[in-house]
């Protein structure tokens, strides 16, 4: 039983990575992102915004990248998950904010990836990258 619970996890993984780097490359709106993330257990949103937050730490996000992608996201820019990703260095800790504020903190989460990933993608992986979840194929919009 342990065996499936971690394969579950494992795929759930999995798909998080896909859906935020579909959105991050413009393959799914965030819309269809926000969606995707409202129809989950309130658990597993909190290991979206775990997995999102350690994303956007390892694309070295900026102080500028938080304010774009909180412009980007909708997201008022006095919202707690907006004041906290644009502070420097920003704070990460947006699973811990009461669960009325999750779906407010994955769309600033996701758009604020969305910026800085592109921004390396452009830098550091172009023409030569290697990263599977740089070269995602088109894919027709999914909820």
């Amino acid at each position: 039983m342990n065996e499936t619970s971690s394969d579950d996890g494992r795929a759930f993984r999995r798909e998080t990575e896909r859906v935020v780097n579909e959105i991050a490359q413009g393959l799914r709106t965030l819309d269809a992102g926000v969606g995707w993330f409202s129809g989950l257990a309130p658990a597993r949103r909190q290991e979206v915004l775990q997995d999102v937050a350690g994303y956007a730490m390892q694309a070295h996000i900026t102080a500028a990248d938080g304010r774009a992608g909180v412009a980007r996201s909708g997201v008022k820019p006095t919202a707690n998950p907006a004041v906290m990703i644009c502070m420097d260095p920003p704070r990460y800790g947006f699973a811990g904010l009461p669960a009325a504020e999750y779906v407010t903190s994955f769309r600033v989460l996701v758009s604020v990836f969305a910026i800085a990933d592109t921004r390396r993608r452009e830098m550091y992986c172009k023409g030569a990258c290697g990263h599977a979840w740089h070269n995602l194929p088109a894919a027709t919009e999914q909820p």
